[in-house]
């Protein structure tokens, strides 16, 4: 997917997340000319709070100053998934399933790069969206951006 960090970036995160006890949900990487966003998502059963997302963010910090895996300056954010949350891996199509999504696809999919709809899940690398017009099948590979649709 398109925002997501290369693996030799999200690789050393993944496991120092981990290595804490959180669940590492994803990493995006917004290169912004001089000082890039490194975005990496966490996630407990009890929710985030700002003192686990500095304690990441601290330990991040100084795996990435050790393997230094991203050339020049960029600010490292770290924080919950949100109600909004963005979907990175083939698991988190399928385990949230029947929930509303919002996805944006490239190359344009019969002419269109924005879907929603309810979640089907995954079939054979697919993302399977319902719509009014039908389901739809979107190749995981061309998906560049994938959120929850908050339901309040």
């Amino acid at each position: 997917m398109g925002r997501q960090a290369p693996e030799n970036v999200q690789r050393p995160i993944q496991t120092a997340v981990q290595g804490l006890g959180y669940e590492f949900v994803g990493v995006e990487y917004l290169p912004q000319g001089r000082r890039s966003l490194l975005r990496v998502y966490i996630d407990t059963p009890d929710g985030v709070t700002v003192d686990d997302c500095e304690r990441v963010s601290h330990q991040i910090s100084g795996v990435l100053d050790v393997d230094d895996p991203i050339r020049g300056q960029y600010v490292l954010e770290v924080s919950s998934p949100g109600l909004d949350r963005p979907l990175f891996t083939a698991e988190h199509f399928r385990r949230f399933a029947g929930r509303r999504v919002r996805l944006r696809v490239s190359p344009p999919l019969e002419g269109q790069r924005n879907f929603s709809g309810v979640l089907r899940g995954l079939r054979d690398n697919l993302v399977v969206v319902a719509q009014e017009e039908g389901e739809v099948e979107i190749p995981l590979h061309h998906v560049v951006q994938a959120r929850l649709v908050p339901e309040l």
